[in-house]
């Protein structure tokens, strides 16, 4: 991956579920570290089927640009469906799991767990956040979805769940998809 920068970052696309591998050039005998699955990432070139992405931390690289999930350009409206979840409870758990997961560092980088601990110690645990002033992006992994708040209230966002897969209420899961241009 090369290193890039620039102001802000919002993103275009995620990157499937299950992570997909990536290219520091559009040339397949060129491969580098694979992406993390559901990594916010800006396509910011095509050429043909590859994508030049920018991920958050500033870094780029080239991806099968056909498997981006896209995402909206903007949150939810405030006059759109209103959203009823409450963002206390996905709060609280994502500051458990990010206790944890810095109790097991500071256990392995004081040489009380090893490496296999530490993989047990961690294994499953998963939560995404990113607070952008009064709004928030959750991630939700029991209900496999990134919601959108803005303090009050939650709606989902996307989800990575399989369509026509229905939710805890009996809807049907909402599945954002690349514009036919950007297949």
């Amino acid at each position: 991956m090369t290193k890039a920068t620039g102001p802000g970052f919002r993103p275009t696309h995620v990157v499937p579920p299950h992570g997909m591998p990536a290219w520091e050039a559009p040339d397949p005998g060129r491969p580098t570290v694979g992406l993390d699955p559901l990594l916010p990432v800006r396509l910011v070139e095509r050429r043909g089927d590859w994508g030049r992405v920018l991920c958050a931390n500033g870094w780029a690289a080239w991806v099968d640009g056909r498997h981006l999930v896209a995402v909206p350009a903007d949150p939810p409206a405030a006059d759109g469906p209103a959203g009823t979840d409450d963002p206390r409870p996905l709060l609280a758990d994502a500051e458990r799991v990010l206790a944890d997961y810095r109790s097991a560092v500071e256990e392995l980088a004081a040489g009380t767990l090893d490496g296999e601990d530490f993989h047990d110690r961690t294994e499953g645990l998963r939560i995404g956040i990113v607070v952008d002033g009064e709004s928030v992006w959750l991630y939700d992994p029991r209900q496999e979805r990134w919601t959108y708040g803005d303090g009050r209230r939650l709606s989902t966002y996307a989800t990575d769940r399989a369509p026509g897969r229905e939710d805890d209420t009996g809807h049907a899961a909402t599945r954002l998809v690349a514009p036919e241009g950007e297949r």
